[in-house]
C-alpha cells in the first residue's frame, strides 16, 4: 500500500493565556493526554522509537507572544498511521487539559505530488554533545545529518524498502533565521534554526520530502520540532 500523509486540523479554544515559550510544552501535553485511553497507542508513546507524527502549534500566531484564553486557535497534526490519525481526529476533540478545551477536527489527505521545496514552520532541532550544532559542527556535517536522519527514519517505518544514502536529497538549503531560535519544552531550552530546502528532482529525493511532511526533519519531532510545510512543483 503507498505511503499517504494524513493531516488533522484540531480546532482548539483556550481555558488560559499561553506565552509563547510555554506553547510545545502545553500542546504536547494535550496532544498526549488521550494516549492513556488505548494501551497499544501508549505503548508506543512511551517506546524510545519514532512516534510516527508531527505536530505545529497555535495558528494564527500571536505578533505579542501571548495565545489569549477565550480565543480558538488550530494546532495540525500530521501522520502516515491510521490508527494515530483517528486518535487525533476522535480523540483530541474530547480532550480538555487545565489550559486547553479540543473542540472540532478536519481530517484529509495531502496528495504526493511532485516538491519544489519544504520549509520549517517550527525549528529544526539537530542535537549535539555540546548542545547548539554550531561551534561544534560545520555545515557539511550539518546537512548531513539532516539527510541521514530522515533516511534513518525512511528505514524504520513499516512497509517502507530501503533507502541507501547515495543520492542528492536537495539543491539548495537556506537558513532563514539570522539567530537562533528557542525551542522550549518543560524545563529545556534547545536551540534550533528555521531552513528551507530545494528538493531535488529525483525519485528519493521526492518520496523523503513526501515523507518528511510527517516525520518531520531533525530531531523531536513529536513534541512539534521539524515541523514542515511545502510548495508542488
Amino acid at each position: 500500500m503507498q505511503l499517504q500523509v494524513i493531516q488533522i486540523r484540531i480546532k482548539v479554544f483556550l481555558l488560559k493565556d499561553i506565552p509563547l515559550n510555554q506553547t510545545a510544552t502545553k500542546v504536547t501535553a494535550f496532544l498526549d493526554k488521550g494516549f492513556a485511553k488505548d494501551p497499544d497507542l501508549l505503548a508506543r508513546h512511551e517506546d524510545r522509537g519514532f512516534k510516527w507524527y508531527c505536530n505545529d502549534f497555535f495558528y494564527p500566531p500571536e505578533k505579542d507572544g501571548v495565545y489569549r484564553k477565550g480565543k480558538i486557535y488550530t494546532i495540525t497534526v500530521r501522520t502516515a498511521d491510521l490508527k494515530m490519525a483517528n486518535y487525533f481526529q476522535k480523540v483530541c476533540v474530547d480532550t480538555i487539559t487545565d489550559e486547553i478545551k479540543g473542540l472540532t477536527s478536519e481530517i484529509q489527505i495531502i496528495p504526493q505530488k511532485p516538491i519544489q521545496a519544504i520549509w520549517t514552520v517550527t525549528p529544526v532541532i539537530v542535537k549535539t554533545e555540546e548542545g547548539y550544532w554550531r561551534g561544534h559542527m560545520s555545515l557539511q556535517q550539518f546537512e548531513e545529518r539532516l539527510k541521514v536522519n530522515l533516511i534513518k527514519k525512511w528505514n524504520a517505518f513499516p512497509g517502507n524498502d530501503k533507502m541507501e544514502e547515495d543520492f542528492q536529497l536537495y539543491d539548495l538549503l537556506e537558513f532563514i533565521n539570522q539567530k537562533p531560535v528557542p525551542f522550549n519544552y518543560k524545563q529545556i531550552c534547545l536551540l534550533g534554526d528555521k531552513i528551507r530546502l530545494h528538493i531535488s528532482d529525483n525519485e528519493r529525493a521526492q518520496k523523503l520530502a513526501y515523507f518528511s511532511l510527517f516525520a518531520g526533519v531533525g530531531e523531536c519531532n513529536s513534541r512539534g520540532a521539524g515541523f514542515v510545510n511545502y510548495q508542488w512543483y
